[in-house]
Order: C-alpha cells, then sequence, then structure tokens
C-alpha cells in the first residue's frame, strides 16, 4: 500500500517567483520508500503524471490510500449516492486494479503527513543551499540526488522480501495514454454528430466498427492535449466541424416572402379568375328565374 497526498508550501522560497507551490509524495507502507514530484497543484493532470511516472518505475501497487480531496473522490452529494461515480483518478486506478482507499481524518494517513513535516525541514534547506528555483529545476534533483539519499537513511527491510508491485503487461504499458486520460461519455446525434466543450465532431464513414444514433461515445483528453473517440475497444475517425451543425428547421428555405398589405393589380390573374366566376354565378341565376 502507498500513503499518497499532496502538501502546498513555498518550497523554492519563492526564487524565481514560484509563490506556494506542491510537493505529490507517497510513501511506500512496507519498506518507507519515498516517491516525490513537485507540480504547481494537486489537480488530475499533475496525479495522472506522478502516478504514471511511478508505476512506470515500479510496477503497480496493490493499494493507494488517499485523502478525500476532490481529485480523488467525489464530493458531491448526489455523487456520493451514486456508489459507481467515480473521479477521473479512481477510473484510472479501477482501470489498472489498483484499489483506491479513501482516509476519513489527517491521522489516518500519518506517515505521508509525517514525512511531509521532515521534507519541509530538510528539502528547503538542500533546495535553497542548491539555487534550485524552478519546477523543473526541482524535479531533477530530487530524483537524482535527494530521493536517492533520503531513502538510503530511512528505507527499512519490510517484513517480507516479496515485492507486491506488479509488473505492467505488454497491454497495460500500450494502454496508458488512454488509461491516464479525462474521459467523458457523449451520445450519437442524429447526424453522426457529438459535441463536446464547444467542439463539434463529425464521424466519418469509414470506420472500424459500425456506428449507430443515439451510441455513447467516450472522449479521450490525452495528457498531450490530443482528443480521441472510442467505442466498444474501437478507435474513430472523425474530422473537427468550424461551427455547430445546423438542423433541418434551421436551415435556410427557399421560399417566396410574404408582402404586407399587398393588392393584386386589376389584370392579376388571381382578379380575372374571380370575375369570371362571379359572371357565371350571375348568369346561372338568371337562368333559375332570380332575377
Amino acid at each position: 500500500m502507498i500513503q499518497y497526498d499532496g502538501s502546498y508550501e513555498h518550497w523554492l522560497e519563492d526564487r524565481g517567483g514560484t509563490g506556494e507551490i506542491c510537493l505529490l509524495a507517497g510513501i511506500d507502507d512496507a519498506n518507507s520508500r519515498v516517491w516525490a514530484k513537485f507540480d504547481e497543484h494537486e489537480g488530475v493532470e499533475p496525479t495522472f503524471s506522478y502516478w504514471r511516472e511511478y508505476i512506470e518505475r515500479f510496477g503497480k501497487p496493490y493499494s493507494i490510500y488517499v485523502d478525500k480531496f476532490s481529485t480523488y473522490s467525489m464530493n458531491h452529494k448526489l455523487a456520493k449516492e451514486n456508489p459507481d461515480a467515480l473521479t477521473q483518478f479512481e477510473r484510472a486506478m479501477e482501470e489498472l486494479n489498483i484499489e483506491v482507499i479513501h482516509a476519513h481524518s489527517q491521522e489516518a494517513k500519518g506517515r505521508v503527513e509525517k514525512l511531509f513535516k521532515t521534507l519541509q525541514d530538510r528539502l528547503i534547506k538542500e533546495l535553497r543551499l542548491n539555487n534550485i528555483s524552478t519546477i523543473k529545476e526541482a524535479n531533477i534533483f530530487l530524483e537524482e540526488e535527494f530521493l536517492p539519499k533520503f531513502n538510503a537513511k530511512f528505507m527499512v527491510e519490510p517484513r517480507t522480501n516479496a515485492n507486491l508491485h506488479k509488473e505492467l503487461t505488454e497491454k497495460e504499458k500500450s494502454g496508458l495514454d488512454s488509461v491516464f486520460s479525462r474521459q467523458y461519455e457523449r451520445v450519437v446525434k442524429n447526424d453522426f454528430t457529438i459535441s463536446h466543450k464547444k467542439n463539434y465532431y463529425q464521424m466519418e464513414k469509414d470506420q472500424p466498427i459500425a456506428i449507430f444514433k443515439k451510441d455513447t461515445v467516450t472522449v479521450e483528453e490525452r495528457m498531450d492535449k490530443s482528443i480521441y473517440l472510442r467505442i466498444r475497444g474501437k478507435y474513430l475517425n472523425y474530422l473537427i466541424l468550424p461551427e455547430k451543425p445546423k438542423k433541418m428547421s434551421e436551415a435556410k428555405l427557399w421560399v417566396i416572402p410574404k408582402k404586407e398589405n399587398y393588392k393584386p393589380p386589376i389584370n392579376h390573374p388571381w382578379r380575372q379568375t374571380s370575375k369570371l366566376e362571379y359572371i357565371k354565378k350571375i348568369n346561372q341565376n338568371v337562368q333559375v328565374g332570380h332575377f
């Protein structure tokens, strides 16, 4: 199990105008090994970046112990009432078969909280001594110098020598771009388009799988900002439309415009027809003796 959290602090003491930044860190419950990275905040993208790098280096942990911050837990009342409602992080971990456990208090994840107190003393001083002023420089320093020394000093022998981290399968490795993406569900409209964040996507005719109206498509927003559309395990071919598709009722129709207060002239066919019918009616009345 890995206890994981984020700590906001003036880690670089505002050098380079950085201000308060976030240290994302996890500590292995078995041997106290620490892995950490700096980022601007504790949101979805930094958390995805952290865990992708961790898993590629060390393998998949059996479980991750986190708090109830919105990145890790659905905090909205309606979401809590739906046990199937998952955050992007929970969904990604479920795809990798990694259990997510939510702590109910800070004391419950005391080891990672204690770690942050230690790092706020030791790491801030080390960063100052090395005149590090950017997040990029700080992460290089963490990986290459600070963490190797820190782990060599504070790691402990686990109760068992068995490594409970699981290696990624080849299929899992090839699918990490998809796993660590923001995912949303959208419904295919009658014109075979979907809309997502003010963009409109038209399905092309050439597809690897049949698409039907009202199908549910998964939109993947990947870490490199690319967009993929997926349905039943297949990725779809699409075009981005320059504007919202027009409905038939909204399209311009070929009609004769109505003219207000229009009176046809005396020689207009409508008037000629009315005149002939009037004369015919008079003749009929004369014949039956009405006059």
